[in-house]
């Protein structure tokens, strides 16, 4: 692989990595005050209208029979139930524990790349897994249980459910990167996503406020706008120049964003050992790039 490809690979996952981390507090915010169905909804119709102003540009995509299938599977692993379980987790978890859980889907991606793409497996990759693992490990063991988590077990488990969901989306989305180009699949996701969840608007339980917080509007406008678009943008795209096994790495650098951003902008607990672990998560994912 040409260096320049691999390192503007490896920069375009370093800023998706910091988007996602980020909204785990922004969508904290935002499920704090509206129903999670309208908080995921309206990020969903958002990134869908702003991505649809380049559907000009999808001339010229070769459409392969069959492959509406792969495409509604992955929509519907993310972003429609990855959003549900993350958006009532994090009504139950604080924005850093939630963020820990991610680290656990880089493991589940590899093994998934594994069985379906055949993709091969190098020795710093493993190593840097174990690496970030036990540096995410010391993270979970190091929270401090506090208001932001009123019931972090029942939060914890609907997050590693999400992250279920999110491994089968990262092998599907690897091999539709092959024959589609980012911008293509993300819009996809997007159009999927707002057709899902507009339907569960009309629930009897969502209830629309009478008026809104200006803070959960601009966590919406932000999820929708930056992350969705930005976030899967730049992921997509770094995945399809590296191994979804190398490419689902960077994940393990989630918890250590979403506990900063966590601390900054919701005051929660940043300790020492939650520093120090953070190190260890960043040392894996560098042994892991390094020839892997």
């Amino acid at each position: 692989m040409v260096y320049s490809t691999r390192l503007v690979a490896t920069l375009a996952l370093l800023g998706a990595v910091l988007l996602w981390g980020s909204s785990f507090v922004f969508m904290k915010v935002a499920v704090n005050i509206l129903h999670p169905f309208i908080v995921v909804c309206g990020r969903m119709v958002i990134a869908a209208c702003l991505l649809l102003l380049f559907s000009k540009r999808f001339r010229h995509v070769e459409y392969k029979a069959g492959d509406w299938k792969w495409f509604l599977i992955m929509a519907l692993l993310e972003p429609c139930l990855y959003f549900v379980f993350e958006a009532y987790a994090l009504q139950n978890t604080s924005a850093s524990q939630a963020g820990m859980v991610t680290a656990m889907l880089p493991l589940m991606v590899t093994v998934g790349a594994w069985i379906f793409l055949q993709e091969r497996v190098g020795k710093r990759t493993i190593a840097g897994f174990v690496l970030c693992v036990s540096g995410v490990v010391w993270l979970s063991l190091a929270a401090l249980a506090d208001k932001h988590a009123p019931h972090p077990l029942f939060g914890n488990t609907l997050e590693f459910l999400a992250m279920v969901c999110a491994s089968g989306y990262m092998v599907i989305m690897k091999f539709l990167s092959r024959r589609y180009n980012a911008l293509f699949i993300i819009t996809a996701q997007a159009v999927i996503g707002s057709l899902f969840f507009l339907p569960l608007l009309l629930l009897p339980q969502v209830h629309f406020p009478h008026t809104l917080a200006w803070e959960a509007i601009w966590a919406v406008l932000y999820l929708g706008a930056v992350v969705t678009i930005g976030g899967y943008g730049l992921y997509n795209y770094g995945n399809s120049c590296l191994p979804a096994s190398q490419a689902s790495i960077f994940v393990n650098l989630i918890p250590v964003v979403a506990i900063f951003f966590g601390w900054l902008l919701l005051g929660e607990t940043l300790t020492f050992s939650q520093y120090a672990a953070s190190g260890i998560v960043l040392a894996g994912v560098c042994l892991s790039q390094s020839n892997a």
